[in-house]
Parts: structure tokens; C-alpha cells; sequence
């Protein structure tokens, strides 16, 4: 296994409780084990993305709480939590927010300098980061990227660095926002693959979609309507071949919860 931070078998991960946020979040619960890939879904204005930034320490909850590890994220300061983020967390969005002033590898490469910076001991080389980066890059088949600007490669090469560059340090659980809604099928179908290779391999994973075909791919799905967490859906284990069967599943589901 690449990634063994914080990854336990069948140990609790995330909690939120209660969460609300002014009239977009109304007491939304749930849990992640450690491992899970778990898909937001529902419909335009239900509080999906507010689910995800609140959850994940980017915006401030009315009410609830949110725990990571038993570490309890709501209550800290703005300080602490974009330490946890850099330290713990991962983040992918649908407007990739790279610098277009660095190529790809340094854009990979950013959030492990920062870590490297304000950490007291156990510093890592440049040498040490590029070639972890490289190995990313090798890993989910952009390794020949490196040196060229973030204009010069296709949106899903460019969603595939940024996949590289959230997992560079070896984060807890990765946030996914819309990851695939700016990309064509096939740059989403191969971007979706790399989330299966990751989450087989033990990183937990929460993402937001809208797309079925996204959300078939994960072991469980939660539904949000109006702020609300009014269904879910666990998958089995995906297996070979079973691809469309979950999705046809996830689609009956879906028109039985309104979609």
C-alpha cells in the first residue's frame, strides 16, 4: 500500500454531526470509515459543495460538529485548520486552481514545500520532494508533463496533476469537488479510474457529483435534498465487468429519490 497515514481497516474516519449552515445545511450526519469512497449527490442548490467545504474546515458551520481521527475541526482556529488541511487533507475541485506561472511539477510539488517549510524536523530534500512527485506523476500516466505550462496539456492531464498534488502529503481522506464535471467522457473515465486506484490502494475518499456514472464507481452514495441527507446507498465491492450494472442501480435509485 503506497499511502498508510492515518489508514486502519474499518476504523472510523470522518463524523459529522448536525452540521447546519445558515438555510443550506439542516442537521446533516453521517460517518466515513477509513478506505470508504463516498459520493455526495443531488440536485443543483441542495448544499452538496457547502457539505464539502464546511466538512472539510474551508467555511464555518452555524451548528454541529465536524471530527477527523477524534480531532474535532469546527472549534479550531483558522490557523490550526489550514494546518490540518496542508497536513491531513487533500483537495481536488472542477476549477483546478492551478498556478499558471509554475509547470506542472512545481504546481504538484507546491503544497509539499509549504509542509516542508514550517515543519521542525524531518525536512525533505527538493531532490527527496521532486522525485516523490515524479512518482505520482509515473503513477497516474503523465510522467513525461513535468516541464510544461499548465496551457499545454489536456483538462484531464491537468486533472491528473491535480490529483498529484493533493495526495504529496499523503493526506487522511481527499475532498473532491465535481472533480470531473469540466471534462470530457473520456478524460472523466480515465480521471475516475485514478480515484479507484487511490481508494483501492486505502485513501478515503468524499466526493461531490452529478454524475451517475461517477458515483457508481464508489461504495456508498448519500442524497441531499434541500440541506438534508434524505437517502443512501451502499454498493457491493466493484468487481470486474460490473461497471454497468451498478450504474443501471444507481440510476433506479436516483428516479426513486426524485432525480
Amino acid at each position: 500500500m503506497l499511502y498508510e497515514k492515518g489508514i486502519e481497516a474499518m476504523a472510523e474516519l470522518l463524523r459529522v454531526e448536525n452540521l447546519c449552515k445558515n438555510q443550506i445545511l439542516d442537521h446533516v450526519s453521517f460517518t466515513m470509515e477509513s478506505g470508504e469512497m463516498v459520493a455526495v449527490m443531488g440536485p443543483s442548490g441542495s448544499g452538496k459543495s457547502t457539505l464539502l467545504y464546511n466538512v472539510a474546515g474551508m467555511d464555518c458551520p452555524s451548528e454541529g460538529k465536524v471530527w477527523l481521527k477524534g480531532q474535532e475541526i469546527a472549534g479550531l482556529s483558522e490557523d490550526e485548520k489550514a494546518d490540518l488541511r496542508l497536513n491531513r487533507m487533500g483537495f481536488v475541485f472542477q476549477q483546478m486552481n492551478m498556478m499558471s506561472n509554475l509547470n506542472i511539477l512545481d504546481n504538484i510539488l507546491l503544497p509539499a514545500v509549504q509542509l516542508n517549510k514550517i515543519m521542525k524536523r524531518n525536512r525533505k530534500s527538493k531532490a527527496e520532494l521532486t522525485n516523490e512527485a515524479l512518482k505520482l506523476m509515473e503513477k497516474l500516466s503523465i510522467p513525461n508533463l513535468a516541464d510544461r505550462s499548465i496551457t499545454q496539456v489536456s483538462g484531464g492531464q491537468l486533472q491528473r496533476a491535480c490529483i498529484c498534488r493533493s495526495m504529496m502529503n499523503r493526506p487522511e481522506i481527499l475532498f473532491a469537488d465535481e472533480p470531473t464535471g469540466a471534462l470530457n467522457k473520456s478524460a472523466a473515465a480515465g480521471v475516475m479510474e485514478e480515484f479507484v486506484k487511490l481508494n483501492r490502494e486505502g485513501t478515503t475518499i468524499l466526493l461531490v457529483t452529478h454524475d451517475s456514472k461517477v458515483a457508481s464507481r464508489c461504495n456508498r452514495i448519500l442524497y441531499l435534498l434541500d440541506g438534508s441527507i434524505c437517502g443512501e446507498l451502499k454498493l457491493d465491492r466493484m468487481e470486474d465487468g460490473m461497471e454497468r450494472k451498478r450504474e443501471e442501480k444507481v440510476n433506479r435509485w436516483l428516479m426513486d429519490m426524485g432525480w
